[in-house]
């Protein structure tokens, strides 16, 4: 049997993807950091701001999202350390697991 994502889960997708070349990931976190300008020549960064998302975004048991904004915004977190070497205020180094490369 095969699955696909639900409506919901594609979508936080899609957000996410609109979100991340409009230059708006995790506003106002990243407001005044052009993270397009540190990340062009290393389009693996980039890739590691998905897999982030990815692995944090949860699903209920339809299928649906239930924390798109905190997966967003560990992303966002992600790209401010990897853009400013600190991570923004409130927000912790992240754990293995929300990193992971699969």
């Amino acid at each position: 049997m095969t699955a696909q994502l639900s409506h919901g889960a594609s979508g936080a997708i899609r957000r996410f993807a609109g979100w991340v070349a409009r230059g708006s990931v995790g506003y106002p976190m990243l407001e005044g950091i052009n993270y397009w300008d540190e990340l062009k020549d290393s389009p693996s960064q980039m890739e590691t701001a998905f897999a982030i998302f990815a692995n944090v975004l949860q699903l209920d048991d339809t299928g649906e999202p239930v924390n798109e904004k905190h997966a967003e915004a560990r992303a966002a977190a992600w790209l401010f350390n990897y853009c400013t070497g600190s991570w923004p205020p409130g927000q912790p180094p992240l754990e293995p697991w929300e990193v992971e490369l699969y």
